[in-house]
């Protein structure tokens, strides 16, 4: 297909996936990671030469190095995935303000100015994609994990007003509303609190990466051009 396609947090178990998946499909990719140097080598590893353009790190929760790492994409940029981020959990008198503000830069504020840089040559061109995975939790919320749902929730009001302004343009954003995904981010419950989870769910299994990597896969394919402002849900029916 040809495409330059920026991966925000490739390292991740979802980021892993949808890179694993785009490879295939034929895109270029810019893998984009924070800490996890060991998964984003085993991804280029799978991953041929031809697949990966650039390898970029960065704290994407610093202002200072969301403006450094805007300036090392030097390639051009067809479509961006939001896949990064991390969670909190904790009750919401006993969150502290770094943790607020690290969760707010992360999920909220760099999606913005990645996007704002990269916005320009897509307009001009008149074409790109942005999709953001989001969660559950910025639909429904979730008890414990209060600054979490909102910046999820924030997320999903980024891509229903974003979609609007730039269809004009022929930019198509969506996002992506996984439920609970068999992830590392997942591993602080025990199976006893995972077997509850799942009891709940209709279809009595986790969701897995791959199957998240397979709907990004399909909202880059013309055969969703008229998908727009949509917020997909993953999640087995929960």
């Amino acid at each position: 297909m040809g495409k330059n396609i920026l991966i925000i947090g490739a390292s991740g178990d979802i980021g892993y996936a949808i890179a694993e998946r785009l490879a295939l499909d034929g895109y270029r990719l810019l893998l984009h990671y924070h800490k996890n140097r060991t998964g984003i080598d085993l991804l280029r590893e799978r991953l041929t030469n031809e697949s990966v353009l650039a390898v970029i790190q960065a704290d994407l929760s610093n202002q200072d190095e969301i403006k450094h790492f805007l300036t090392k994409l030097v390639f051009p940029v067809d479509g961006i995935i939001f896949a990064g981020g991390t969670a909190y959990y904790g009750l919401l008198q006993d969150t502290s303000e770094e943790a607020m503000d690290t969760l707010l830069a992360l999920h909220v504020k760099a999606p913005w100015m990645i996007t704002k840089h990269l916005l320009p040559p897509m307009i001009a061109s008149r074409k790109g994609n942005i999709i953001m995975i989001t969660s559950i939790w910025g639909n429904v919320g979730a008890s414990y994990e209060v600054i979490y749902s909102s910046v999820k929730g924030a997320q999903n009001s980024f891509i229903k007003a974003l979609a609007k302004e730039v269809a004009p343009s022929g930019i198509s954003v969506n996002g992506i509303s996984p439920g609970y995904i068999e992830t590392k981010m997942n591993h602080h419950l025990t199976e006893e609190e995972k077997q509850a989870i799942i009891d709940e769910i209709p279809m009595s299994r986790a969701g897995q990466p791959s199957e998240v990597a397979q709907t990004v896969s399909f909202l880059l394919d013309e055969r969703s051009a008229y998908i727009q402002g949509e917020i997909i849900n993953i999640n087995g029916g929960w």
